[in-house]
């Protein structure tokens, strides 16, 4: 199950932003809001602390902190989009601290280093 988390966030998030499309909400900016950071809490709790988790989870976490600054206090897309790219590099380079176990080390096989 673990594995469908992304297609399904994907699928999940698809159909609000079609909804939100034909107007079927009267405000989804909660919608979108809570939906990224459910979403990088629930990868988190789920996966626990692997390096990809402590990508993708943080990385959904800060596009729904910024998407509410966005829409509440007037940030531009053209400075929560840098911002966002210097947060995934700050966790990628986090992600690669030998201390933070990859994802197949966790689930008990054999880790492939590079």
């Amino acid at each position: 199950m673990r594995n469908a988390l992304i297609p399904v966030a994907l699928i999940v998030i698809g159909i609000a932003w079609l909804l939100e499309e034909f107007h079927v909400f009267p405000e989804v900016s909660w919608l979108w809001i809570s939906g990224f950071i459910a979403g990088g809490v629930a990868i988190l709790v789920l996966d626990g602390i692997n390096k990809s988790s402590v990508v993708t989870g943080p990385l959904l976490i800060g596009a729904g902190v910024t998407t509410f600054i966005r829409q509440h206090f007037d940030l531009s897309l053209h400075m929560q989009l840098p911002a966002l790219m210097i947060l995934l590099g700050v966790l990628m380079l986090i992600a690669r601290s030998p201390s933070i176990p990859d994802v197949t080390a966790r689930r008990g096989e054999p880790s492939v280093k590079d």
